[in-house]
């Protein structure tokens, strides 16, 4: 596992998203959860990102306990605004985010939080800037050593950047969502701001597995927000129609024919110098291993990045829903 500077810390390249301990990705025991933790930290992870609403505390809750048993230190990024109670847009104060980000700290286990992100605010609260200060409140009482936000848009991050003391920014970024290259990807390296990208594989349509009749499970986004029905249709396969998504896999194979898709995804991110962390979700250990493993593989050559990205203009970028 290779390592970047994240902030005054190095982290693996290669973290763990944890949404999937949680919720919103179908069910997951303790004991599978507790074996793809173990796995991400053997294979060299040590940056783990979760958020307060994943199963309503159930991720934080696992990952805290899990952390417990570990010799050596990990970067927990965790994330307030979403939680169930008192609600959106409820959540939005200096009062709520003090009394999430206790419970936040309770339930890890830790007196004071690595990283805060804002859970995908509403647009018009980044423009009224008050926000930031409740943050910087937070850092200065010692809740938190630094803060960053989880973002839906282009012109979200535009926002942030413009603000002093802004550690991170977590973007949708994957091959079939490029915009980020070039909105944001210079002023964030000139700004010292780290970006953490979520969603690499477009909800697993970039591993490749998935076919016009796959199914998913009740409970799993995959079924319940296929057309944004819930949330932002942008955090669910990238806001792409399935089967236009099947359809645009099957046209990057013949770009990556002898390839590990999931792999070779991975990689194209990990060519970019602003990514300081891509957190891949898994709900088994296996993937967990072959995920890490992208961290290992040479750079894609010029060539495919150029092949990549005409590919994105050409075929997929006019087939892109939700916020962007």
């Amino acid at each position: 596992m290779k390592y970047r500077t994240f902030g005054n810390t190095k982290v693996s390249e290669i973290g763990l998203g944890t949404w999937q301990l949680g919720a919103d990705w179908g069910d997951v025991d303790d004991s599978t959860a507790e074996k793809v933790l173990a796995t991400a930290v053997e294979n060299g992870v040590n940056f783990f990102d979760t958020a307060d609403c994943y199963g309503e505390g159930l991720s934080e809750t696992r990952l805290g306990k899990f952390v417990k048993t570990l010799s050596s230190e990990v970067v927990i990024a965790t994330k307030i605004g979403r939680f169930p109670q008192p609600g959106w847009p409820d959540n939005f104060s200096l009062q709520q985010f003090r009394q999430h980000t206790e419970n936040s700290l309770k339930r890890l286990g830790v007196e004071c939080l690595d990283l805060t992100q804002v859970h995908c605010p509403p647009t018009d609260l980044l423009k009224k800037g008050e926000v930031f200060d409740w943050l910087r409140t937070l850092k200065r009482e010692g809740k938190i050593k630094q803060f960053g936000f989880s973002v839906e848009s282009m012109e979200e991050t535009q926002i942030c950047l413009q603000e002093e003391g802004v550690a991170s920014l977590q973007i949708i970024f994957n091959i079939f969502r490029q915009k980020p290259i070039a909105a944001i990807f210079k002023e964030a390296e000139e700004k010292q701001v780290a970006l953490i990208v979520r969603l690499p594989l477009a909800s697993g349509l970039l591993s490749g597995k998935f076919k016009s009749d796959s199914s998913f499970a009740d409970n799993d986004h995959r079924n319940f927000n296929r057309d944004g029905q819930e949330f932002n249709v942008g955090e669910t396969f990238a806001g792409l129609p399935f089967e236009k998504g099947l359809e645009l896999v099957d046209d990057l194979r013949k770009l990556a024919p002898d390839e590990n898709l999931s792999q070779f995804a991975l990689r194209w991110i990990l060519d970019f110098e602003a990514v300081r962390v891509v957190i891949p979700g898994s709900k088994n250990p296996q993937q967990v291993a072959d995920n890490c493993a992208a961290s290992a593989l040479p750079p894609l050559t010029p060539a495919t990045h150029a092949a990549l990205s005409k590919f994105y203009t050409d075929e997929v970028a006019s087939h892109i829903r939700g916020k962007y």
